[in-house]
């Protein structure tokens, strides 16, 4: 059973990796061009997604989220599943109209969280 703290840490930590999905400069700077000060590529945001998104979406109502909440964030986790699973070198797709509409809903998942994260300067 996990904590209220915890369940804030993850939601938190979801909202974060959706919220570095959604900017595209950023992806440039970090997962192409790596020039930090943040270290992060695709290969480890998309564990990082899953690996906290997965069990969020299972026990969505423990985490307090409303139905509106639960069914943006699964209409992303499932176009960035297939997403993922076909595409692994951003140099390859960050300006493709495919990564361009994952970017559009993570976005609408941030506006349905009204999560407003860190922006990294570019």
């Amino acid at each position: 059973m996990l904590t209220n703290k915890a369940k804030k840490q993850i939601l938190t930590s979801v909202l974060e990796t959706i919220n570095n999905i959604s900017d595209k400069k950023y992806q440039k700077k970090i997962w192409i061009h790596g020039e930090g000060p943040e270290v992060d590529d695709f290969d480890e945001t998309c564990c990082n997604f899953f690996g906290d998104g997965d069990p969020l979406l299972e026990n969505y109502k423990d985490f307090g989220l409303t139905e509106f909440q639960y069914l943006v964030l699964k209409k992303f986790r499932n176009n960035f599943r297939s997403f993922s699973d076909k595409h692994y070198h951003p140099s390859e797709f960050i300006d493709t109209p495919e990564w361009n509409e994952i970017i559009k809903i993570a976005k609408e998942v941030l506006k349905a969280f009204n999560y407003e994260g860190q922006k990294t300067k570019h």
